[in-house]
Order: structure tokens, then C-alpha cells, then sequence
């Protein structure tokens, strides 16, 4: 618990407030918050619940939960994690590790041939997309514009432009494929 404490005392230094003003925001002793900084106290779940809303963050980064992750940036092949198939059976992994920060996730885009990006890469937020062709082939249509690639050909573009990716071959095609937060 003392790496908790430690945890929430820096949240409270950056944001430049005082022990008495956190534990007015949220409702206990200076003294209490003292206790728990230097792990002398364990705060309830209620207790951490309201100081990561005053410290503007949340309960699994006070306890640490992202430490682990981000403390380890290797994500070996047989650990990749799967993010879905469509109909169409292509495949979408995920090469990182979570990372609550981070402003860019990399994917691994499996094309089975005929296979498409139908519900693969969905964006809702403001992003830039870099593709890279690992293996095989693929046609994108953005826009109005088509555009055949093949092996170590790259693409970019914002997310924004409707895009739509295709393996036109027999074979299987692999990307690497980027998504940059804006």
C-alpha cells in the first residue's frame, strides 16, 4: 500500500495542491490523508474512488494497474492479442500493450483472400492511419480514389476520409497497420 500512498501524494503534488484541500474536496481528516500518503492508513474503496475523481484520475492507476504494462514494453508474438474477425474473415491484433496514455495503437490486419476491412478498424475519434504491407496485396478505395499496393508498400491518411481495404489476391495479406491519436 505504500507505493499507493506514494501514488497519490505525487498526483496531489503535480496538480499543486494542498493536503488540507484534498481532504476537504473529498471528505476526511488532513490527517487521514497524511496517514494513507505515508502508508500508515489503507483508504477504503469508497475513499480511493473519491480521491481519483479529486486527483483526476481513476482507481486502477492509483493501485498501479498500468505500472505493470507500461513497465513492460516487449509484447512477444504468442502473447498478441486478438481484437476481432469479420464476416469476411479478416483478422485485427493488437501489438501493444495497454497504455492509458499513449497516442497511437499498432495492429497486425490479417486478409484471408477476399478478405475486406468491413468492421475491422472502426474510428469515432479524430485519428491519422498508416498501413504498411507486410505480405501479399490489398486495394484501397478512399473516397472516389483507388489504389493497388503490394509488398512493402505504405499508405496514409485521416480517418476521417471513408476507406475501405480489400485483398483482391489468392494468397494472404498482412499490414501493419497504425492508428495515431490526434
Amino acid at each position: 500500500m505504500k507505493r499507493v500512498g506514494n501514488r497519490i501524494k505525487t498526483k496531489r503534488e503535480n496538480l499543486r495542491m494542498q493536503v488540507k484541500d484534498l481532504s476537504t474536496m473529498i471528505g476526511v481528516t488532513p490527517s487521514m490523508i497524511s496517514q494513507i500518503e505515508k502508508a500508515k492508513a489503507y483508504p477504503s474503496l469508497i475513499t480511493l474512488k473519491k480521491l481519483s475523481e479529486a486527483l483526476n484520475t481513476t482507481v486502477s492507476e492509483l493501485l498501479g494497474e498500468y505500472e505493470a504494462r507500461t513497465a513492460r514494453p516487449v509484447m512477444r508474438s504468442m502473447n498478441r492479442k486478438f481484437v476481432r474477425k469479420n464476416d469476411s474473415n479478416t483478422t485485427l491484433y493488437l501489438l501493444s500493450n495497454h497504455d492509458p496514455i499513449k497516442r497511437m495503437e499498432p495492429y497486425l490486419v490479417h486478409f484471408e483472400p477476399g478478405g475486406d476491412s468491413e468492421n475491422i478498424i472502426t474510428s469515432s475519434y479524430p485519428c491519422q492511419e498508416f498501413c504498411f504491407v507486410l505480405k501479399g496485396e490489398i486495394d484501397v478505395k478512399r473516397g472516389k480514389n483507388r489504389y493497388s499496393l503490394g509488398e512493402g508498400d505504405s499508405f496514409y491518411f485521416n480517418s476521417n476520409e471513408k476507406h475501405f481495404f480489400k485483398n483482391p489476391g489468392g494468397k494472404e495479406t498482412e499490414l501493419l497497420w497504425i492508428v495515431r491519436l490526434i
